[in-house]
């Protein structure tokens, strides 16, 4: 209903599965008045991979999980900031009320995206042990430096078979390509916030600013900003509750 508090999806970078915002739940049960979904985008965690991955096929299935009548506040970070903005498009017929994107990666050169092609056609690995497993999958989804390889959040990022261990990602996930972000903007009537942290290498200010919406930076942070400080990156969803 129109009156109840947005319903806030969470949506994690390439690599990453839903559970990147499982540290999140305290301060969201004591911040966020309303419900909250981290779903894992396809190929990720526990939801099947897509045949050929596009950001309108990760957004399809996220909607798949969606009840019509929610109405949506998206935060998305690096990859899952795209998918928040191919959800909020008129043609998605969504009730997305805002988006903001974090840590979106604007500008691909041709060797970038090159080497996610070849990422993207290289066979599972396979790994002898969880550890090895698990310090890959932090490289993976970025998250090395902020996670232990025991953490409970890694658990979901692997999978164990016959004495084996590989990460859940479908390496195939790789080859989704680069963004057009002012594409993407122009399909959509909502509100929308892109962010990024001081000291995320992935994306400028600059780069963000000519896009023509609102921008924030946030002090001190990287490129999991999400990760390193919640309630920074939370804050930024605020003005749309």
């Amino acid at each position: 209903m129109a009156d109840d508090p947005p319903l806030l999806l969470l949506l994690h970078g390439m690599g990453a599965t839903g559970e990147v915002w499982l540290p999140w739940a305290p301060l969201l049960e004591r911040d966020w008045a309303g419900r909250w979904l981290a779903p894992d985008l396809a190929g990720h965690g526990w939801t099947p991979g897509l045949s050929g991955y596009t950001f309108q096929g990760l957004a399809g299935r996220v909607a798949e999980g969606l009840d019509a009548r929610d109405r949506l506040v998206v935060l998305g970070h690096s990859l899952g900031g795209v998918v928040a903005l191919a959800l909020a498009a008129r043609t998605a017929g969504l009730p997305v009320a805002a988006v903001v994107g974090l840590g979106i990666k604007v500008a691909w050169s041709a060797a970038e995206l090159d080497k996610a092609r070849e990422l993207a056609d290289r066979p599972v690995t396979w790994f002898a042990t969880r550890d090895e497993a698990a310090r890959r999958y932090l490289r993976v989804a970025g998250l090395t430096g902020l996670l232990a390889p025991d953490h409970p959040v890694v658990d979901a990022g692997l999978r164990r078979e016959d004495g084996r261990w590989r990460l859940a990602m479908d390496p195939a996930a790789f080859a989704v390509g680069a963004p057009d972000l002012p594409a993407l903007l122009a399909a959509t009537d909502v509100p929308v916030l892109l962010a990024r942290g001081e000291h995320d290498p992935m994306v400028t200010d600059a780069q963000l600013e000519k896009l023509g919406v609102p921008v924030v930076t946030l002090p001190g942070l990287g490129h999991n900003a999400h990760v390193e400080d919640p309630s920074a990156v939370l804050a930024l969803v605020e003005p749309y509750r």
